[in-house]
C-alpha cells in the first residue's frame, strides 16, 4: 500500500476514504474530476501550529496564505479556527468578504496592487497591508492621507536569502520581483518613508524566502539577519518593529521521495532562534507571524478522476488517461511537480503495472504522473491522486473549454458540496456575440 495512505483511511470494504467518507461514493454522488478535502486534517494542522507557539510562550499570529486554496467555505473554516488570513488580490478579498471573514484579521499582499484594490482594502477595513515597493508606498500614503484614515502596514523585504527550492517559487533572493531589497539599502529608505507618512502605522517587517522548503537553516538565517537589522534600525532610525513575519513555505510530502520535517518543527526552530537572537542583541522579543498555505491544505486534499482510454506502446510506455489533467492541476506541467496515485476501490491491491497518467487536454505536456505503479485497472475505475489540496483548484483553468471541477469538504463521515461543478453554460456566460456590421448603400 502507498505509504501516504494510513490504514485508518480504508473502510471495511478496503475503499479509500476522506474524512471518513468513501471516495467511490463521493465520485458517484458528485462526479469526477472532483477535489475532496479532509477538513478535520486542516483543523488538526492549525491546532498543532497553535500548540508550538503557546509552548514557547511567544506572541504570534497564524495567517493562512489563501492563494493556496481560496473559497467562501475555506475562509469560513479558518474563521472558525480563529486564525488570520492573507489575500493577494481584490478577488480573494471579495471572497473573504462574502464569507463573512473578519476584515481586521486580513493581510493584503501583492507586488502590484492597484489603486482600486487598495481603496477596496481601506473601505473593507483590512487589518494590515503588506507594502511591496516604493510606488505602492507612496500611493498608499497619499490615499490614506486623502481619506485621513490610519492604515496599518508592514514592509515586505527581499533579505538576500534564497531557500533551496524550485526557481519559480524562490522569493527571498535579491533578484526578485517581491519586496524592498535589504542589502542595497532600499529597505532602510522604505522604513524612513513609511515612518514619515502621517497616516501609515508601520508595525512590522515581512519576508518570504520560498516554497516547499525542507531545511531549517534558511529560516534560522533569516531570523539572524532580520534581528540584526532590527537592532541597527533601533539605533540608527529610532524604529524597532513589533512584528516579524517570516512567511511560510514549509515543505510537505508529495511523494515517497520527499522527506520533509513536520511544519511545526520549522516554527519551533524559528521561535527558538528568535528568542536567542533578540537576547544576544539586547532587543525586545518580537511578535512572530507565519503564513502557512500549502502546509495546511496540501495533504488534506486529493483529486478523484475516472480512468478512460489507455495506450500501450510495447517496450516504451503504457498510458492511462483520466477525465481531468492540467486544467485542474497545472503544477506538473508548470513546476515538474510530482504526485502519487492509488486505486480508490482498494489501495492495498498488489501492483501489476507501471503506467503514466495522462490528462485529457490537447497538450503533450498534460501529464499528471509519470510511471505510477498500480494494480490492474479498467475504464471506469476511480483513481485518487493524493496531496493535491494546494494550488489545484486555485490555479485551475478552463483550457480547451473544460468546466472546472466541484469541491467537496469531508469531516466525521459527512460530505458537503462547497463549490459547484461548472457547466458548459458557465463557460459562455460572459461571452458576447460578434456585432453585425451595418450595411451601407
Amino acid at each position: 500500500m502507498n505509504e501516504q495512505i494510513s490504514a485508518d483511511a480504508l473502510n471495511a470494504a478496503h475503499h479509500l476514504t476522506v474524512g471518513g467518507v468513501d471516495t467511490l461514493a463521493l465520485a458517484k454522488q458528485y462526479q469526477t474530476p472532483l477535489y475532496v478535502y479532509d477538513t478535520g486534517a486542516i483543523r488538526d494542522e492549525i491546532a498543532a501550529f497553535k500548540e508550538v507557539f503557546e509552548t514557547n510562550q511567544v506572541k504570534y499570529q497564524i495567517s493562512y496564505a489563501s492563494k493556496a486554496f481560496a473559497t467562501v467555505a475555506m475562509y469560513q473554516l479558518i474563521a472558525q479556527e480563529g486564525i488570520h488570513c492573507d489575500v493577494v488580490s481584490g478577488g480573494e478579498l471579495y471572497t473573504a468578504q462574502r464569507a463573512g471573514f473578519p476584515m481586521e484579521k486580513v493581510s493584503f499582499h501583492g507586488n502590484n496592487k492597484s489603486l482600486d484594490e487598495l481603496t477596496m482594502a481601506l473601505d473593507a477595513g483590512v487589518g494590515c497591508i503588506m507594502v511591496d515597493n516604493f510606488y505602492e508606498l507612496k500611493m498608499l500614503a497619499d490615499l490614506a492621507a486623502t481619506r485621513q484614515q490610519m492604515t496599518t502596514i508592514m514592509l515586505r523585504i527581499a533579505p538576500g536569502i534564497s531557500a533551496h527550492t524550485h526557481d519559480y517559487i524562490s522569493t527571498g533572493q535579491e533578484d526578485s520581483k517581491f519586496g524592498f531589497d535589504l542589502n542595497s539599502g532600499q529597505a532602510d529608505q522604505a522604513v524612513k518613508q513609511a515612518l514619515s507618512a502621517e497616516y501609515l502605522d508601520l508595525v512590522g517587517i515581512h519576508c518570504h524566502i520560498g516554497s516547499q522548503i525542507f531545511e531549517l537553516n534558511g529560516f534560522e538565517m533569516i531570523v539572524d539577519k532580520l534581528v540584526s537589522v532590527f537592532a541597527r534600525w533601533q539605533t540608527e532610525l529610532g524604529f524597532y518593529p513589533k512584528v516579524m513575519n517570516v512567511g511560510g513555505g514549509f515543505g510537505v510530502k508529495y511523494t515517497s521521495e520527499d522527506q520533509p520535517l513536520q511544519p511545526t518543527e520549522f516554527v519551533d526552530a524559528i521561535l527558538k532562534e528568535t528568542l536567542a537572537q533578540t537576547k544576544a542583541h539586547h532587543v525586545p522579543m518580537l511578535e512572530v507571524w507565519i503564513e502557512p498555505g500549502r502546509s495546511l491544505v496540501a495533504t488534506a486534499g486529493m483529486t478523484l478522476y475516472t480512468l478512460g482510454a489507455s495506450k500501450d506502446i510495447p517496450g516504451i510506455r503504457k498510458y492511462l488517461a483520466v477525465d481531468g489533467g492540467m486544467g485542474d492541476n497545472i503544477r506538473p506541467a508548470l513546476y515538474e511537480a510530482k504526485y502519487e496515485a492509488v486505486l480508490a476501490k482498494d489501495p492495498t491491491l498488489p501492483t501489476e503495472q507501471v503506467a503514466s497518467i495522462a490528462g485529457k487536454y490537447c497538450e503533450s505536456g498534460d501529464m499528471v504522473i509519470w510511471d505510477q505503479a498500480l494494480p490492474a485497472t479498467k475504464p471506469g475505475d476511480v483513481l485518487a491522486v493524493l496531496d493535491t489540496g494546494a494550488y489545484g483548484y486555485s490555479m485551475a483553468s478552463n483550457y480547451n473549454r473544460n468546466p472546472r471541477p466541484a469541491v467537496v469538504f469531508c469531516e466525521d463521515g459527512q460530505s458537503q458540496l462547497v463549490v459547484e461543478r461548472e457547466t458548459y453554460a458557465d463557460l459562455t456566460r460572459l461571452d458576447l456575440p460578434l456585432a453585425v456590421p451595418e450595411k451601407t448603400e
